[in-house]
């Protein structure tokens, strides 16, 4: 496979230094970062979730799961769940489901991000396939993604 072209062009115009990295089939953030050798921590990963009536994406290393009333309480909401399959494929309609990147102002998504993120030089993320990943500088990343940063991950 390859990185959508919307992602590909966005990271190109933004002239930001990355490496894309490909690997075997993975479906699970933990299988990726094992696949590349990347630390967990350093896999991020997106968890998209409806708050009240919009949504947003939550951004951790794999080694952590969302604490999804934690991140309700957080951002004050309601009523948090996570995105179906059928929401996900109209949101991110160039991406293969679950390999959705960070980049949620592409797709026009509120991004939140565990401060644990936060930790690391650099990061690593699916590209918008189960084969692709993009590795780089966690200040190149925050500048990108300008996620608010709270805490809502739990260690696994």
């Amino acid at each position: 496979m390859t990185v959508p072209k919307k992602i590909k062009e966005y990271l190109d115009k933004e002239r930001v230094a990355y490496e894309h990295l490909e690997h075997d089939r993975a479906f699970t953030a933990t299988e990726v970062a094992g696949a590349q050798h990347v630390p967990g921590r350093q896999m991020v990963k997106c968890v998209i979730v409806k708050a009240d009536d919009q949504f947003v994406m939550c951004l951790l290393p794999s080694i952590h799961y969302l604490d999804l009333d934690k991140f309700k309480t957080a951002i004050l909401a309601r009523e948090a769940r996570l995105a179906n399959e059928e929401e996900m494929s109209n949101l991110f309609p160039e991406c293969e489901i679950g390999s959705e990147p960070p980049f949620g102002a592409l797709f026009g998504i509120k991004i939140y991000a565990d401060k644990f993120l936060e930790e690391d030089n650099d990061v690593a993320f699916n590209a918008g396939t189960h084969t692709d990943v993009i590795k780089m500088k966690f200040q190149d990343f925050q500048r990108l993604v300008q996620p608010v940063f709270i805490e809502f991950g739990v260690h696994i």
